[in-house]
């Protein structure tokens, strides 16, 4: 198992899986990176959205499990209740059963946030699609303000404008980019 020096945090809600799949179908091999999608996304739809991801894509893409280690050239979804971790083996993930079935599924703060202790020994793009609300922002704020680098959808390419919206009006020095130029950055990043 090999711990990715590079990970790439993708938060999308409303209009998210179209956007997300533009930017798998032109992934390349990833080799010392892997990515986290936090997607909202009831569980049982996820199995099959990361299946027709895999469709699109070399790399091995996965629903993200209790206890799993991220490892490289690895695209992992979230659902649940879910956060990483890390330990002297790598960094993982810790998943539990939704209680409040009004949450978000999967919390992007939630999942973006555990970054935070991270991200000294991980380089992370944090990337945030298009949805409703706010979701994702804080955290995306927290990471930059840590040294991370951060894009998000400019208007004309996110399909809802609310969390890219709010992405762009809160987060300072965040890049605001087509659908086709993150994924650009993207495929740059995982280079």
């Amino acid at each position: 198992m090999k711990t990715p020096s590079k990970i790439v945090l993708i938060g999308a809600s409303t209009g998210g899986p179209g956007q997300i799949e533009k930017i798998i179908k032109k992934l390349p091999l990833l080799k010392d990176s892997a990515i986290i999608i936090a997607q909202h996304m009831s569980a049982g739809f996820m199995y099959s959205f990361s299946k027709q991801l895999q469709a699109h894509n070399d790399n091995t893409i996965l629903v993200a499990q209790d206890k799993e280690y991220v490892e490289v050239a690895k695209v992992y979804t979230c659902c649940g209740d879910i956060k990483l971790k890390q330990d002297n083996a790598g960094i993982y993930f810790i998943k539990k059963e939704l209680v409040d079935k009004t949450n978000f599924n999967p919390d992007i703060n939630k999942v973006f946030n555990s970054f935070l202790p991270i991200c000294k020994n991980v380089e992370i793009l944090c990337v945030i699609l298009t949805g409703i609300g706010r979701d994702g922002v804080d955290a995306c704020k927290a990471l930059s303000l840590s040294g991370c680098k951060t894009i998000t959808e400019d208007e004309q390419s996110a399909i809802v404008d609310g969390m890219t919206g709010n992405a762009r009006a809160e987060v300072k020095d965040i890049k605001v980019m087509s659908i086709d130029a993150i994924v650009k950055e993207i495929t740059g990043f995982c280079s």
